[in-house]
């Protein structure tokens, strides 16, 4: 395991600390917590929006907090959730007196401290509300779906509605509407490892792709013998076409790096993505290229594809 680390309890400390030095005047860490918070939190008569997470998915969280973005990020050690405390003290570090929506992605952990956090903070005369997201297609189940890359989408569009001034409900119901209509699914060609293991999470051979992988080192639903990139991008967007109707609708579309895809091979991904979908009569309205949740340095990518209407294509440009 080659990393540039120092001792691995350390990681999270010194990331957190490095993310500030390189942003002071847009973000700081709350005292000792793992909270990174709009400098200007909290913000008087602003809807609070916190997300967070464990570390290992750079720039998720931490990396969205600022302007039309998150208000705080709740950072857990790597691929662990962050504890109830941490997200108690980051919902109170950002509300502004209207109240304060949490973005949790769907893992039990996550679910479970976000959800005690969020009973806290209503104890002392917080008003908070929750969305889930579940948009990970490799999951049959809708209930059990894991929050994948499509959460920033949650992030971007509920960040710019509060911006704007709209209420906690209001908020609330967009980022809920937004969720209900994103879906990923992902395909990995190498592992990750977590530094406090210093193992991989699962092996491939040079010639093998797994299909369905989550962020945080799982294993996918099926493991193949390594296509190129046309026939990769057709599976995942014959997957992602069984739990959605694209015909004649506006879209958004993200190729999500997982850690270590050169953006060389992210672009090739999204050039066959993008004529599959306008064969399909999409129009395409927003497309982002890039690394925005990642499995530290797993190789590969996601697909995500958002199905827009008037509200949240104006809140996502």
């Amino acid at each position: 395991m080659k990393k540039l680390i120092n001792q691995t309890d350390d990681i999270l400390d010194e990331m957190l600390e490095g993310m500030v030095a390189a942003h002071p005047n847009e973000i700081k860490r709350l005292a000792e917590t793992n909270v990174i918070v709009r400098s200007n939190a909290p913000i008087k008569g602003k809807v609070g929006l916190v997300s967070g997470g464990g570390s290992g998915h750079e720039p998720a969280h931490a990396g969205y907090v600022g302007h039309k973005l998150l208000d705080a990020a709740v950072c857990g050690e790597v691929f662990t959730s962050p504890t109830p405390d941490q997200v108690y003290e980051a919902i109170k570090a950002v509300d502004g007196g209207v109240g304060v929506l949490l973005i949790v992605k769907n893992y039990s952990g996550d679910v479970m401290n976000f959800d005690m956090a969020a009973d806290m903070a209503k104890d002392e005369g917080i008003k908070v509300e929750q969305v889930i997201i579940r948009d990970d297609v490799a999951i049959a189940n809708p209930e059990d779906r894991r929050g994948v890359a499509g959460t920033i989408f949650v992030h971007k569009i509920a960040g710019a509605a509060a911006e704007s001034g709209k209420s906690l409900k209001d908020i609330a119901e967009l980022a809920q509407k937004t969720a209900d209509n994103v879906f990923s699914m992902g395909v990995s060609l190498s592992p990750s490892i977590v530094p406090a293991s210093g193992k991989p999470g699962f092996e491939l051979k040079e010639d093998e792709m797994e299909i369905g992988t989550g962020i945080h080192g799982e294993q996918g639903i099926e493991r193949k013998t390594l296509k190129p990139a046309d026939e990769i991008a057709e599976e995942l967007v014959q997957n992602l076409l069984k739990h959605m109707d694209i015909k004649n609708s506006r879209i958004a579309l993200m190729i999500n790096g997982q850690g270590s895809t050169p953006l060389m091979e992210l672009y090739i991904m999204n050039r066959k993505v993008s004529e599959l979908l306008n064969e399909k009569q999409a129009e395409i309205k927003k497309t982002f290229v890039g690394e925005y949740m990642t499995s530290i340095e797993m190789a590969g990518c996601s697909v995500s594809i958002l199905k827009l209407d008037d509200e949240l294509e104006y809140f996502l440009h």
